[in-house]
């Protein structure tokens, strides 16, 4: 890149701004490379609790809905789940985290009474109640794991994103102008020195042409006072 650059003061002067703008880049995007990856921490944190809470939601799930199957039968439990008259509503939103938009998930309608759930509560026992709050908190925690994972998962790109752009301001765009900076300020300098050694000559030169001119006057009024003296010894004989 230096080799490409004119060694000119105008030049050197543009370089000069792209380097300090360059270098509030890098600033900034390091501080939001570090921010983003603090709430990803935090955002990684709530997912590994998420994850938890669905493994053991899950088992409780399983284990209610075996329990109801084996205590009332296949036919009952699918009775009561088709008696479900109202089904649960997924809206999605979004919300700003460091500049990355991520979703935010709101559920309604996933957690019932006993008398929302469409089935009597007379030919049903507490086995399928039990079976049915467990899912509807399987379902919750599932809203939950889905919002935090894309979260998570946005939030990553945009870290590795980040991350790039600084790599790409230091290892490369800061060090070739660091080096174009350089080159010029040699060349300047390199032109600065020649143009002093070349008045030096000049000034050598104009006071070598002085010196010679003087010297020739000087001998010039020489031959003249001689001239003037010969002709005053003429005279006198």
């Amino acid at each position: 890149m230096s080799e490409d650059v004119k060694p000119t003061r105008k030049n050197l002067m543009a370089i000069e701004d792209r380097i300090e703008l360059s270098e509030q880049g890098h600033d900034t995007l390091e501080k939001k490379r570090d921010g983003l990856i603090m709430e990803f921490m935090d955002i990684l944190d709530q997912a590994q609790d998420v994850r938890s809470d669905l493994d053991g939601n899950y088992e409780r799930a399983q284990r209610s809905i075996d329990m109801a199957r084996a205590m009332e039968g296949d036919v009952a439990v699918r009775g009561a789940a088709a008696a479900l008259e109202e089904t649960p509503e997924i809206t999605t939103q979004s919300k700003n985290i460091m500049g990355v938009v991520v979703p935010q998930i709101e559920s309604t309608r996933v957690r019932k009474d006993l008398d929302q759930r469409g089935y009597g509560l007379v030919g049903t026992s507490a086995r399928i109640d039990e079976a049915a709050d467990a899912y509807e908190e399987l379902l919750e925690t599932i809203i939950l794991a889905a919002e935090v994972e894309t979260a998570m998962k946005k939030m990553l790109e945009e870290i590795e994103k980040t991350k790039r752009r600084v790599n790409a301001l230091e290892f490369k765009l800061l060090p070739d102008l660091y080096e174009a900076q350089e080159y010029i300020e040699q060349k300047l300098e390199e032109q600065e020195r020649e143009e002093i050694f070349r008045m030096k000559k000049i000034k050598d030169k104009k006071e070598a042409e002085e010196s010679a001119i003087e010297e020739a006057a000087e001998e010039a009024e020489d031959e003249g006072t001689a001239d003037e003296d010969a002709e005053t010894v003429a005279a006198d004989d």
